[in-house]
This record gives structure tokens, C-alpha cells and sequence, in this order.
């Protein structure tokens, strides 16, 4: 043994200086997960509208299914029931779009016709209660000069005239589309559900089929309860709008009740408008009248039909819905905002279907409680 190693020390090992493999193999996969997030958001980018629109489709098969499964047990076939309810909602939606579009063709002739008439009126009343010294005849030329603000919005609206037909070209193609998608849903919802349950184990998929279903009652109940709801607003506009005798008293009170109901949020405001605007450009008397009736049935509404009716549909507190709309909205755009009272309650149902709920027990009365310093812990004098 050499004399510099001792009985109690081995030589020397070699050192390792090589990396561990599992350092290598962490930066591969952290690398790989930077690609793979990264063209994700990449794909999402791109196919957002797609998903949208597919998920726009999925809400309109849930809504719609309840009525082709009703018109299948009586023995239709599948195919001819979904043909039959669609056609029947596009011919619904198309009659309210005409209706409305003629009386906005109508009113907006008679207040291009009638502008005249309108400025003298301003003008008078502005001369007899401000004291002002104003001209319609000066004010109407310039209104119409060459460079006035009225040949300024005309030469604007036809610059734009090209931009505004690929928009309505656009949004002819994602209705076509959606429509397509969520006929094919309800056509072969039987088939699609099984599709997805045959890769889950047999425990799972009763949890859902239970989903789906409920999914489908709560979207039905939502459509069900406004379409009630916009059936009681419209009966009631039509006959107050008659009282007051106001042009297109039904074809105003139908947008009333569609637009207050299925608009959230803000449709009540812009229900209001058109009839209030209408009512304006014939007597500003009459315009006080529709909103005081507006306003009225709204109250009616709020404490008294929709809390009823949708009771048993829908099961959202006021707040909750409030919120999913502005989140929904905020999340999606104008699509969320009208998805989001579905899916809410939707995801209410689902969660209290695996949430135990408990009986709460009953609270002390206020006055026999003690007060906070009077609570201290009596201590065992035999300790």
C-alpha cells in the first residue's frame, strides 16, 4: 500500500461530468410544450369563427330537438320532422323581418318626405320659446348644399355601399352555415350521442346522457319561456298601441315582444325605440304614450309574468343571469351574451345533479344570541 493512502481511505473516483439524461429530457418537453401551445393559439386564432358558429348550431339543435322528437314519436321520420320545424322557424323569421323592414321602408319615405315640414316645426318652436332669430329656408339650404352635411352622409353611405353588401354577404353566409350545422345535429343527434358514448366506459356514460338531456330540457325551457313571455308582450303593445291608434300597431308590437325577449340586457331599450320614433314622426304626444306603455309592461313583467313563468325553465337568480350575460358577452360578443342564460342554467343543472345538498339548520333568533364578548371559555376550576 503506497505510504500517502491511508487504511481508512479509498483512491479517488473518476468524476462524472455528464448531464443527467432526465435534464435533456425536461427541455425537450418543456420545448414541446411551447410548440404545441403556441400552435394552438395559432389554430384557435384561425378557427374561432368556426367554433362559434358551431357552438351557436349546438344551443339551436338543443332548442329544437324537443319538437322534432315530439313530431318523431307520432311517427314521422327524422329527416322529414327536422325539414319541417326548420322550415317553419326560417318562415317565422322571415315574415317578422318583412314586417319590420316595411315599416322602417315606410317611416323613413314619410320622414324624408315630410323633412320640410319637421325643420319649419323646430324652427317655429325654437323662435317662440329661446328667442331665437333662425330661417328654415336658410337652414334647408344648408342642409342640402354641396358641401352640407346631408350630401357629406350620402356621398359617405355610397362609398360604403361596397363594404356594407360584403358585410350582409358575410353574415348571409355564417346564418347558412349555422343553420346547415345545427340541422345536422338534430338530424343525427340519436346517432352522434351513441358515437360519443361508445369510447367512454359504461359508468360514464350514463353521466352523459344525463347531461346531454339536460342540456336539451334547460335550452328548450329557455326558448319556451321567452317565446311565452314575447307572446304576452306582443298581445299587450298590440292592444295598447291600438288604443292609442299608432300606425303598424301589430307589426311594432311583434318587434316589441321579440326584440325585448330574446335581446338581452339592452333589448327592452331597443324594443322601445323603433315604435317610440314611429310614434314621434306623427305626433311627439303619442311618443310619451308608448314609452309610459313600455315602461308599464316592463314592471308588469319583472314582478309578475317572468317570475312565474320561468320558474320552472330556467331556476336563475336575477343577479346570476345578469352576470353570465355581461361574462358571455364579454367572452363571445354579441353570441355569448345570447347563449349565456342557457348555458348558464345549463351549468347550474349539471352541477346540482353532483353537489349533495344539506338541510340547513335553523338559526338561533337575533335577540337570543349573545354578544361576541359575553362568548368566553369558562375554564375547569379543577384544572
Amino acid at each position: 500500500m503506497p505510504d500517502d493512502v491511508t487504511a481508512d481511505q479509498s483512491p479517488a473516483r473518476p468524476r462524472d461530468d455528464k448531464m443527467p439524461k432526465w435534464v435533456l429530457r425536461s427541455i425537450l418537453l418543456g420545448f414541446g410544450l411551447y410548440v404545441g401551445i403556441d400552435i394552438g393559439r395559432w389554430l384557435l386564432g384561425r378557427t374561432s369563427d368556426l367554433l362559434i358558429m358551431l357552438l351557436v348550431a349546438l344551443f339551436i339543435s338543443f332548442a329544437l330537438e324537443p319538437s322534432v322528437d315530439a313530431l318523431n314519436r307520432r311517427g314521422w321520420r327524422r329527416g322529414v320532422a327536422t325539414a319541417t320545424v326548420f322550415l317553419t322557424v326560417l318562415l317565422v323569421m322571415v315574415g317578422f323581418m318583412a314586417a319590420i323592414g316595411k315599416v322602417v321602408v315606410d317611416e323613413t319615405a314619410q320622414l324624408i318626405d315630410n323633412a320640410p315640414t319637421y325643420v319649419d316645426r323646430l324652427v317655429e318652436f325654437a323662435n317662440d320659446n329661446f328667442g331665437a332669430d333662425l330661417n328654415a329656408d336658410e337652414i334647408s339650404a344648408e342642409l342640402t348644399a354641396e358641401d352640407g352635411p346631408a350630401r357629406g352622409a350620402a356621398t359617405s353611405l355610397a362609398g360604403n355601399a361596397v363594404t356594407l353588401s360584403f358585410t350582409a354577404v358575410g353574415a348571409l353566409f355564417r346564418l347558412l352555415t349555422i343553420g346547415l350545422f345545427a340541422f345536422y345535429l338534430v338530424v343525427d343527434g340519436p346517432r352522434l350521442r351513441r358515437a360519443v358514448c361508445s369510447t367512454l366506459p359504461p359508468e360514464r356514460q350514463h353521466r352523459v346522457i344525463e347531461a346531454w338531456d339536460l342540456a336539451i330540457v334547460k335550452t328548450g325551457g329557455y326558448l319556451s319561456s321567452r317565446g311565452l313571455l314575447a307572446l304576452v308582450s306582443t298581445a299587450f303593445h298590440w292592444i295598447a298601441f291600438s288604443l292609442i291608434d299608432l300606425k303598424y300597431g301589430l307589426a311594432l308590437a311583434v318587434f316589441v315582444g321579440v326584440i325585448s325577449q330574446f335581446v338581452p340586457v339592452i333589448g327592452t331599450y331597443l324594443a322601445g325605440a323603433l315604435p317610440t320614433i314611429v310614434a314621434l314622426a306623427n305626433d311627439p304626444i303619442d311618443a310619451l304614450w308608448v314609452i309610459a306603455i313600455v315602461v308599464v309592461y316592463q314592471q308588469i313583467e319583472n314582478y309578475l309574468l317572468a317570475p312565474r313563468i320561468t320558474a320552472r325553465t330556467m331556476e336563475l337568480h336575477p343577479a346570476v343571469a345578469f352576470g353570465a350575460v355581461i361574462a358571455g358577452g364579454a367572452i363571445l360578443g354579441a353570441p355569448g351574451a345570447l347563449l349565456a342564460l342557457p348555458a348558464a342554467a345549463m351549468a347550474q343543472a349539471i352541477g346540482s345533479s353532483y353537489i349533495t345538498v344539506h338541510p340547513v339548520a335553523e338559526e338561533i333568533p337575533r335577540q337570543a344570541r349573545k354578544p361576541w364578548s359575553a362568548r368566553r371559555r369558562v375554564k375547569d376550576p379543577d384544572q
